[in-house]
């Protein structure tokens, strides 16, 4: 016979409406946080002059924010809403052989930065994804980088911690929790695939007008 009594006390379905409610707020919050909105906004208009021009998109994390990277990078690789040609991105954080050699040849500092050295190149770009932002082996990644001509963007926590002044473009959401800054690193992330993919699809003329010019882009940053 089936034994009913529950395992916990906990209340799961209270715990589930405290903690969509969480994220709820949090979502809100990031609608209303300019300075986020303008460094995703500027990131999104970056990635697709990158992608237009032949160049690459490189991403990498640790943890949840591995998992985010390989995320990202898949939606472009494959698709997210439309059907398009597949976009050149890469999560650094699938090659166990390579991770696992460069961690014990070097040491696990290294596992980004030595990739980023190997497979990237000058006009490319890095998403750099730590909710800390202090992260030693995606602050190495990105030294690693910006030493080749690539731009960096950052995706962290409140703060931005030391990714903040190493990037080209800091989104930092507004939160401490790192589930709750996770969950807005994939709404932004989603976010950044459809533009791309509406922009990517309007430069090649087949729906209206391309993206906003770079000059668009440094007149707000100006602003």
């Amino acid at each position: 016979m089936t034994d009913e009594r529950p395992i916990s006390d906990v209340d799961f379905v209270d715990l589930m409406r405290r903690r969509t409610q969480e994220s709820a707020a949090l979502s809100r919050a990031l609608l209303e946080d300019r300075a986020l909105l303008n460094s995703l906004e500027k990131a999104a208009m970056e990635t697709s002059e990158v992608l237009s021009a032949g160049g690459k998109v490189l991403l990498f994390g640790n943890g949840g924010s591995a998992a985010q990277a390989q995320h990202i990078a898949a939606e472009l690789v494959g698709r997210y809403k439309r059907e398009r040609r597949g976009l050149p991105a890469l999560a650094l954080t699938v090659d166990t052989s390579c991770l696992t050699a460069i961690a014990n040849d070097y040491s696990f500092d290294r596992v980004f930065a030595r990739q980023v050295e190997a497979l990237g190149a000058r006009g490319d770009i890095v998403f750099a994804i730590s909710t800390s932002g202090n992260s030693p082996s995606v602050l190495c990644g990105v030294e690693a980088a910006k030493s080749k001509g690539m731009i960096a963007v950052a995706l962290t926590g409140r703060t931005g911690g030391s990714l903040k002044t190493k990037v080209d473009y800091c989104v930092m959401v507004p939160s401490d929790d790192t589930a709750r800054i996770q969950e807005a690193h994939l709404l932004m992330g989603h976010t950044l695939c459809e533009y791309v993919e509406e922009a990517l699809t309007r430069a090649a003329g087949r729906d209206g007008p391309p993206h906003p010019p770079r000059s668009t882009i440094i007149e707000r940053e100006e602003s």
